[in-house]
């Protein structure tokens, strides 16, 4: 039997600012919210997906312009 070591990422405080939502692949979304694995988004940020986002909430501005990139 052995046994492995998963390092859990760095969590973020409530204080840091107003939460962004990320761009990520949309197929890996609903894997993450049912599974709890981690998604990696355009920006590189890696999390579990755990909310979803309103109309109107804040964009990570890195996976803004990166996404507004590939459109061209």
């Amino acid at each position: 039997m052995s046994t492995q070591i998963l390092e859990r990422p760095e969590l973020k405080d409530a204080d840091t600012g107003p939460e962004m939502f990320h761009y990520v692949r949309k197929e890996k979304i609903a894997e993450s919210a049912v599974m709890g694995t981690f998604v990696v988004a355009l920006c590189g940020e890696t999390f579990p997906v755990t909310k979803t986002p309103k109309p109107g909430s804040p964009v990570c501005p890195k996976c803004k312009e990166i996404y507004d990139s590939y459109r061209e």
